[in-house]
């Protein structure tokens, strides 16, 4: 067998854990307060959550061989009923602790209430949650870069990641987010990966949108880690049918500014930033320079190598709540937001889309507007 094989799956077990842990509470909290006590009812709720526990990593898998409508539409069944058990599991975690609170001071608290009331406010908040991932912001910002040439002061560079095109987001999607940028008038239009998802087929209808997108000094693309599991050259592809630039580990001068793109490394390759930036011909480290790349990391080496301003995605800014502190402890500060260090900052886009739940919570979905000055 080999490493990679083991990797993934080792990776498929402990999700599948997790997944199934957190079935069998909601399940158990559904028995104990709606009540449930007549053997058929629980049998046939334990087989429909073992189906909804497995769903989710088989529908991925068959997701990325076929586009047929019927498995899209199971896709999406499953990614929302993900979102949904999670809201679920905090639900009840928070009834559980409201049902000991009132056996303390109550002689007989009543449990359907509370179980109700944990599966509606469940309801209401992924339906919140679905709403809010459908209606991404726009966020301006500004930015002082040391040296900027006098030709891109209060030049507009318009920044997304992490779309996810595919079973869920599809291109009426990404229409309305070339339709929100075209409004704000970028000069340049920069895609820090994650474009799509893990659908293979199609690809040209769904960034065809992109066609309309306007911006002087061009649009540039960077690969995320879902390129590489659909396949870059699939990407690209369907990416050089619209007038986006790939950036694959290059550099480009525009109007004295330099545009650095580091592709996301393929599964089990290793890469830094300091060696890419040694290979690129041209590179100034004295010169002011955007670097593009899908995560939020090599921030030393980037300060080291004299980047002005890197923009970066993945982390979805948790996309649901409480992942946001799980991204936090991965990325650490640096997982979303402006951060400011000296003549070195970093913008860390919350993304556009959704992977995974269809569902945003805790924060909203966006684009990034930078006005360079």
């Amino acid at each position: 067998m080999s490493r990679g094989y083991k990797t993934v799956s080792l990776f498929l077990l402990i999700v599948l854990s997790i997944l199934a842990l957190g079935h069998y509470f909601v399940y158990f909290s559904l028995l104990h307060f709606l009540g449930i006590a007549a053997p058929w009812a629980r049998v046939a709720l334990a087989a429909v959550f073992f189906v909804l526990t497995v769903s989710f990593i088989a529908l991925t898998i068959l997701i990325h061989r076929t586009e047929h409508f019927f498995f899209r539409a199971a896709y999406f069944c499953s990614a929302l009923w993900l979102g949904l058990g999670l809201n679920l599991i905090l639900a009840f975690a928070l009834t559980w602790v409201a049902w000991g609170s009132a056996k303390l001071f109550l002689r007989s608290p009543r449990p359907p209430l509370l179980g109700w009331a944990a599966v509606v406010a469940a309801c209401i908040y992924s339906a919140y949650g679905v709403w809010n991932a459908g209606h991404p912001r726009v966020k301006r910002l500004a930015v002082r870069i040391r040296n900027l040439p006098p030709a891109w002061r209060g030049k507009k560079v318009a920044h997304f990641s992490d779309v996810h095109l595919g079973s869920v987001r599809r291109a009426s999607f990404i229409a309305r987010l070339v339709a929100m940028l075209n409004a704000e008038r970028p000069d340049l239009v920069v895609i820090t990966g994650d474009l799509f998802d893990g659908t293979d087929g199609h690809l040209e209808e769904l960034v065809a949108p992109l066609n309309a997108l306007r911006a002087p000094l061009g649009i540039y693309f960077v690969t995320g880690n879902h390129e590489t599991y659909l396949g870059v050259q699939c990407a690209c592809a369907a990416l050089r049918a619209t007038p986006v630039k790939i950036l694959a580990d290059e550099a480009v001068s525009l109007a004295g500014l330099q545009l650095v793109g580091v592709s996301y490394p393929q599964p089990g390759q290793a890469k830094n930033l300091r060696q890419t930036l040694v290979n690129l011909p041209g590179f100034d480290p004295a010169q002011p320079s955007i670097l593009l790349y899908h995560s939020p990391v090599w921030i030393a080496q980037a300060k080291a190598a004299g980047i002005s301003l890197q923009l970066a995605g993945h982390a979805h800014h948790g996309q649901m709540f409480p992942i946001q502190f799980i991204s936090r402890l991965v990325y650490g500060r640096y997982y979303y937001g402006l951060h400011l260090e000296g003549d070195y900052i970093l913008y860390t886009s919350g993304g556009a889309g959704t992977w995974g739940p269809p569902l945003r919570t805790g924060n909203h979905p966006e684009v990034a507007v930078i006005c360079l000055v």
